[in-house]
């Protein structure tokens, strides 16, 4: 893209994401980004440097409790879509309903084992929003991926819709390319954490910037959404019990919005010192 294109789409057309229009939907955006206000591009190179900007320091999104490790923190920018209790290894998830199947979404039959019986929680990026994945909790990388898949995937039990698979959020983590990222956080009362990290539109990719081995504290960079749209699920093992922060009485979400680095969920200690997952029945 040259620099008249670059020009044209941030800020000359009514609609450029650094015209007035656009910013109005991004309150704040020049304190809470790195941006240089003297460059004419605000020092963004193209869209994409646009897209994946950065946040201006630490404390515009401060991490919850960072010496809590039973604090579970955002790892994105995000609106909570869904909370599944229970899921199966595997379930029709094409059907209305989309339940989740573990087997499809992780693309792997054994590690997915692991998760039967445990949580899922997903949340939605919308394109105005940070689009950077931070550390949800403290732990060593075991694993990290990039699981190939479709891009514009819709559910037909949902029917035509014009805003595409805005009701098919559950149904795309399974089939739309994504980025799998384990954390082992070393305690046996919250196990290995697992980050989906799901590109939806045509367009959209994940770029993992972590690596095996690698030792991550909550807040830390584990890599970014490009070009497009998103979604996350964050996955924890049978016998990790979270309270959830969107999670109401009546078993519908809050909508608002968390900022990257909040908390999300509070993991449940269990009584008398026990834990689930160190009994070996997990």
């Amino acid at each position: 893209m040259n620099h008249l294109q670059t020009w044209y789409i941030l800020f000359y057309c009514k609609d450029g994401w650094l015209s007035s229009a656009s910013l109005a939907t991004m309150p704040g955006f020049v304190d809470t980004y790195k941006v240089d206000l003297v460059d004419p591009y605000f020092g963004f190179k193209s869209w994409n440097d646009f897209f994946t900007r950065k946040l201006k320091n630490n404390q515009v999104r401060p991490i919850a409790e960072p010496n809590n490790s039973y604090v579970i923190c955002s790892p994105c920018d995000s609106i909570p879509y869904s909370i599944e209790k229970n899921p199966k290894l595997r379930d029709q998830f094409w059907i209305k309903s989309q339940p989740y199947s573990l087997e499809h979404l992780l693309d792997d039959e054994a590690l997915a084992e692991k998760y039967v019986g445990g949580t899922v929680f997903q949340a939605v990026l919308h394109p105005t929003y940070y689009h950077r994945w931070h550390a949800p909790v403290d732990g060593t990388i075991t694993k990290a991926n990039i699981k190939q898949g479709a891009y514009y995937a819709e559910a037909l039990s949902m029917g035509y819709y014009p805003a595409h698979n805005t009701h098919a959020q559950r149904y795309i983590v399974h089939l739309n390319t994504r980025a799998i990222i384990h954390i082992d956080t070393g305690n046996p009362n919250i196990g290995t954490v697992i980050f989906v990290a799901v590109g939806i539109y045509e367009v959209s990719s994940c770029h993992i910037e972590v690596y095996y081995g690698q030792k991550v504290k909550k807040g830390d960079l584990l890599g970014t959404f490009q070009f497009g749209g998103s979604t996350y699920c964050l996955l924890f093992q049978k016998g990790v019990e979270i309270t959830f922060g969107a999670e109401l009485p009546d078993g519908k979400l809050k909508t608002g919005l968390q900022f990257v680095n909040s908390a999300i969920g509070t993991v449940v200690i269990p009584a008398h010192g026990n834990n689930y997952l160190s009994n070996g029945r997990n």
